[in-house]
Formats: structure tokens, sequence, C-alpha cells
């Protein structure tokens, strides 16, 4: 299968790119940081012996840029089984005191990067009639998030996003399923002080992704909501 992730290069997009890999998958990743993306490739295609992750640097929360990265795999005629939205981006504040301008900086990450990708990938996997594709949402696309602002108001528009698109393609038989982690122990939390066994791992999430993706073709998870055991960070 055709595995695309965006956000491919660190943490939980990086550890569902090792996972498609590891099972024989072909997996295109992108993200901004071409270091980041050429290291992850080389670690997971060394592990499997064989190149089975490809990746391009594109910021997709630009129309321009993830044009670019869906033209590169339509060139090599790529049609995505599963499309992954992770790339994403967290910045904290409250709607009255954040700095100027995070909405839409917010927007543009969580929102028009899921938004810009899919729209340009979904012409030939409808045309197909099958897919699957993954947004991830958050806690904060459920409830009020503390220190959450527009961060929070960006990932209730995605999972908005998500439950239209599930409707909307029910016809070209593709599916659609909304991701809600809780906290989720990545390299950001190493210096946070909070207790690793405290929250997830990475793996709870990908393992759970990749599940949700192995179903027979008339089963579809529409949600996932995964948190960690005593709940929520306070």
């Amino acid at each position: 299968m055709n595995i695309v992730i965006t956000g491919g290069s660190k943490g939980i997009g990086k550890a569902l790119a090792a996972k498609y890999a590891d099972n024989g998958n072909n997996v295109f990743i992108c993200a901004r940081n071409e270091k980041d993306l050429a290291d992850a490739a080389f670690e997971i295609n060394k592990k499997n012996k064989n190149e089975l992750v490809k990746y391009m640097v594109a910021d997709i929360s630009l129309k321009s840029s993830a044009d670019k990265f869906a033209g590169w795999l339509q060139e090599t005629n790529v049609v995505p089984d599963i499309l992954i939205n992770n790339a994403g981006q967290f910045i904290p504040g409250s709607i009255y005191n954040e700095l100027e301008g995070l909405l839409e900086k917010m927007i543009a990450a969580n929102l028009y990067s899921a938004y810009y990708i899919t729209r340009a990938l979904l012409p030939p996997m409808m045309k197909r009639k099958s897919g699957h594709l993954f947004n991830m949402c958050s806690i904060a696309s459920l409830s009020a998030y503390h220190n959450g602002g527009s961060y929070s108001i960006s990932k209730y528009a995605l999972m908005g996003f998500s439950k239209n698109l599930r409707e909307e393609l029910k016809p070209y038989d593709i599916k659609v399923t909304a991701v809600y982690p809780g906290a989720v122990y990545t390299s950001s939390w190493a210096d946070s002080g909070v207790d690793p066994k405290r929250i997830m791992e990475i793996g709870d999430i990908t393992e759970m992704i990749y599940a949700a993706s192995m179903l027979s073709p008339q089963a579809c998870v529409e949600d996932i909501v995964i948190r960690p055991l005593q709940g929520d960070l306070p």
C-alpha cells in the first residue's frame, strides 16, 4: 500500500512511518525540516534494508507547498491508500492575551495543512473508490483546553473538517477517521517534569491507527479517543 504521512519526521508521524514501513508498505512523508526528514527516512530504511520511506520537504500550511508535495506524488503515480494528516503545531496561550496573529498561525498549521493536501490528493482516490483518511485532532477538539486558546479553536475546526469529509466521502467508499489523543510522551515533554508513566506512549497511538486501518472495507472507525489512564493532565 501507499501511505502518505504529513509531519512525518518526528514523534507520532515518524512512529507511524516506521510502523507501516515495518509491515512492507511504501511510505511518503513530508515536513518542514530537511535534516529531520532525511534522518527519519535513513533510520527506518536502514532497519528494513529497503528504501520504503521517501520524503519531500514541504510546509503544507501553504497551499503552494502542499500542491508541490501532491504533484511530487502524482508524478510517480502514487495514489494514497492511506493519508494521515498529522502535521500540526501547538503554541499555548489564552484568547485574551495570546500574541497577535496566533489564531491565523494555528489555523494554517492545524487546519489548512489538512485541507490543502486532502483536496489535492482526493480526486484519484475518489476515482478509484477506495482509501482511508486519518486526521490528527486532539482532546482539545472535544472540550475547552487549559491555555489552549487558538490551538483549541483550530483543533475544533479540524474536527468539523473530519465530520464533513466522513459524510461527503461515503459514496466514494473512502473512510475517514478522526483521532483525539490526550497527552503523549514525545520529545516536547522531556524537560517538563511530568512522569512519563503518567501519560501515554507514542506506540499507543500508532497501534490504534494501524489497527483501524486494517479493518475490512465495510468497516470504518469514525473516532479514536484515547487518554491517559488517570485522565487528562490538570
